[in-house]
């Protein structure tokens, strides 16, 4: 237990900090172990002199970080922080924000950063299984063209060569603040809403670009398996931002990602 005047003297926020790191320290020494119940609010807002929302922020501030588990009507217990668990959280609260185009666009330089360093590392290192993975996702992509399965054929492909890296924390980086995000984009679901012949030639024009990138990686050309995927993705985020309005009437965006 904090002393008293240490508590009365911090604002509700930093409370609720301190909460939540002593009981990360409970767990951390063995005091509490994982599948143990977290203190009941009432306990915690004796135990530190608070109010029940600080209690309630701190055992937020848990749950983002991975440390507990929380459930409707259900006592929070204690968990095992992985990547996943907080990638997910966080994944969460940044779709949230993603309306915003500047948020968007940040991500999409994300993106480029992780996959135009992924798809050099594979020009140079891929070995002959993780080159026939990267074929078997092109050969998919290609048979998806016009389908409303393409954009998730796109995805796993971009996703096989960032596997190439073989860093964890890279791929599901990928995973959830890339794919899942910009599968949820909404200019790809409103594009899909159109007839598979006006869809064809714009899936077809992304699967060369793809083959592109794919020879090029085949080939361990370095620079242009970067140049490949940096005009990629260049010209995707760009086909998919909207033209200003006219006029004459307002253009919609083309384009796939």
């Amino acid at each position: 237990m904090l002393p008293e005047k240490d508590i009365q003297s911090d604002s509700p926020k930093r409370v609720a900090d301190l909460i939540a790191e002593t009981i990360i320290a409970q767990i951390k020494d063995g005091s509490l172990a994982v599948g143990d119940a977290v203190p009941t609010e009432r306990e915690l807002c004796n135990q530190f002199s608070t109010s029940r929302p600080t209690v309630r922020e701190a055992l937020s501030n848990l749950h983002l970080r991975g440390f507990v588990s929380t459930g409707t009507g259900k006592r929070p217990r204690v968990t095992t922080p992985s990547l996943e668990d907080v990638f997910t959280l966080a994944g969460d609260h940044i779709r949230e924000i993603l309306g915003n185009s500047e948020s968007a666009a940040h991500l999409e330089q994300m993106r480029q950063f992780i996959e135009a360093g992924a798809v050099r590392v594979a020009a140079e290192n891929a070995s002959n299984i993780q080159v026939a993975k990267m074929q078997v996702a092109l050969e998919d992509n290609l048979l998806a063209v016009g389908t409303k399965h393409f954009p998730e054929t796109d995805i796993a492909f971009h996703r096989s060569i960032v596997a190439v890296v073989g860093n964890p924390i890279i791929l599901k980086l990928h995973d959830m603040f890339v794919s899942k995000m910009l599968a949820h984009r909404p200019n790809s679901s409103s594009l899909r809403q159109q007839d598979a012949s006006s869809l064809r030639p714009q899936d077809a024009a992304v699967y060369e670009e793809h083959r592109a990138i794919y020879e090029a990686v085949l080939g361990g050309d370095v620079v242009s398996a970067t140049k490949q995927m940096d005009d990629h993705l260049e010209r995707s985020y760009r086909s998919r931002l909207a033209a200003p309005k006219s006029l004459l009437g307002e253009t919609k965006p083309v384009g796939e990602t």
